[in-house]
């Protein structure tokens, strides 16, 4: 299958914008340009091309690829504020004094976050060898995931036989949730992370779950 993120090579095709401000008219766009690919992106994947995203934020093809060479690029600015959010999230879960309530509250958050946004989630998950900046603080959260993994096993809380790459299929697993609304989504989202906790949790489940909601079988086949 064909990677979403090497479609489309860059033409090298003049786009002048004669008689206009340039130095406003290039920041108009390009902040254009983000919440197009922010929208499509979160709601359509990252499969969509690069050519699309310019269409729709009403540019030029040349004008896309002269503010982002490559997808990767676009992604990652387009991104950037998510991976922030998922930082900050897992850093305050690292900080709990009490790990496995930190790990908790990790997945509960970090599900939510990735439900919402199915192109964060593609991004998250794949490795970007010339983004680098994506990839670095990528590399952290893992690495802070993993820090709080162990110290929440140590604390007793979480099954010992629980590894990072179970907390990885979990937001794979997370990010099929189809929903009518976003509200739904995040609902079904939080049932989903109370459901994982308590599969890997050591101890027996404590409190009820979250409210179910009725999700459309369809989408889920799709």
């Amino acid at each position: 299958m064909a990677n979403p993120l090497t479609q489309d090579p860059a033409p090298d095709v003049p786009d002048p914008r004669p008689g206009r401000d340039l130095r406003s008219d290039a920041r108009d766009n390009r902040e254009r340009i983000l919440q197009v690919a922010r929208t499509t992106f979160a709601a359509e994947g990252l499969g969509v091309s690069m050519r699309e995203v310019a269409r729709r934020a009403g540019v030029g093809p040349a004008t896309l690829y002269r503010r982002f060479p490559t997808k990767e690029a676009l992604v990652t600015e387009a991104f950037g504020e998510q991976m922030v959010r998922c930082t900050t999230i897992v850093q305050d879960g690292l900080a709990d004094p009490d790990a496995w309530r930190g790990l908790r509250t990790v997945i509960e958050q970090v599900c939510v976050l990735h439900a919402l946004d199915r192109g964060f989630t593609a991004a998250f998950v794949t490795a970007f060898p010339r983004a680098v900046d994506f990839t670095a603080e990528r590399t952290r959260v893992m690495r802070s995931l993993a820090e709080l993994v162990q110290r929440a096993k140590d604390a007793g809380g979480l099954r010992r036989d629980v590894v990072l790459d179970d907390l990885i299929l979990l937001i794979i697993a997370n990010s099929g949730i189809r929903a009518a609304s976003r509200e739904a989504a995040a609902a079904a989202s939080r049932r989903f992370a109370a459901l994982a906790i308590q599969s890997i949790s050591a101890g027996p489940a404590v409190g009820p779950l979250p409210p179910a909601v009725r999700l459309p079988l369809l989408a889920a086949l799709h």
